[in-house]
């Protein structure tokens, strides 16, 4: 008697997702497809024509021609710069991780109030524009900057920390922390509070808590910030032509140099295409690596 009233339910109750389903329906492909049109359309006039007009210029000048690629190769100063823009954000990718892993975890622990306040302090660098943030290293680094001036009034020399490799790797850290720590945060997230109890219960210690179960299960979030970081910072151009020297040229700041200073736009497509060459490879490479663990080949 007690179950009967629910089979006397009306129907529509007993399958919702038969009306969620029915709804779908409803968008035929020709509907969709306009749907979307409008951003497909602007991605092509703003992405896709300037991009291969770039590419296309590198190799019909205005014959088909391999020179500007076989320049590239053959002279070591473009293949160094490369090699440094790769090099960069690798060490920004890694430093992005050390510095950004505890605070995403710190932010999946807290409640309240204080989760607020960190994920403000996060969040909040993200709304300035990246000119500012650069600028504002220069403060900090420059001979009569804020850190000279304290090393000065305690006796010590000033020390040449502007326009060098490392003035580059902590300002773009600085910049691209956000896109590590939140893909991080988002993961810890969702791993169940259960798991992390449960383990303890058996004997498990802190450290091997984390690191049997909660680093395991957050590394589709260290995964993704890592990538988002490292192909960021390939691109990056304001902080390192600001903070940097001649002797840490990236790419970003050669093509640009070449574009608007030189104008010679064939060879600054052929920078382009052999950095976006490198780039998908690499990209393939570290999702092809990553899909070897289990879980994470959805990254």
């Amino acid at each position: 008697m007690v179950f009967s009233g629910f089979r006397a339910l009306p129907r529509r109750w007993s399958s919702p997702r038969l009306t969620v389903s029915s709804s779908t329906r409803n968008y035929s492909p020709l509907l969709s497809l306009a749907l979307i049109a409008p951003l497909m359309l602007l991605l092509a006039f703003s992405f896709l024509y300037p991009v291969g007009r770039l590419l296309v210029g590198s190799l019909f000048t205005p014959e088909f021609s391999l020179d500007h690629y076989a320049r590239l190769f053959a002279e070591p100063l473009y293949l160094r710069v490369l090699w440094r823009t790769f090099e960069t954000a690798f060490v920004v990718m890694l430093a992005s991780f050390v510095l950004g892993y505890p605070v995403a975890f710190t932010m999946a622990k807290l409640k309240g109030r204080w989760a607020a306040i960190v994920a403000a302090c996060v969040l909040i660098p993200l709304w300035t524009s990246v000119l500012v943030r650069s600028y504002a290293w220069i403060v900090l680094l420059q001979k009569n900057g804020l850190i000279n001036t304290a090393l000065q009034e305690v006796g010590h020399s000033p020390l040449q920390l502007i326009y060098t490799e490392g003035a580059v790797i902590m300002a773009m850290t600085h910049v691209l922390l956000p896109f590590m720590i939140l893909p991080i945060y988002t993961a810890l997230r969702t791993i169940p509070e259960d798991l992390g109890r449960a383990a303890r219960n058996l004997g498990a210690g802190t450290w091997t808590v984390f690191l049997r179960i909660t680093l395991p299960l957050s590394l589709p979030g260290v995964f993704a910030g890592a990538l988002l970081t490292f192909i960021l910072s390939l691109g990056f151009y304001v902080t390192p032509a600001l903070v940097g020297a001649p002797r840490t040229l990236m790419m970003a700041a050669l093509i640009g140099q070449q574009a608007t200073v030189l104008l010679d736009w064939p060879f600054a497509g052929a920078l382009s295409a052999v950095l976006l060459v490198a780039t998908l490879l690499l990209v393939t490479v570290f999702r092809k690596t990553l899909a070897l663990n289990k879980g994470v080949s959805g990254v």
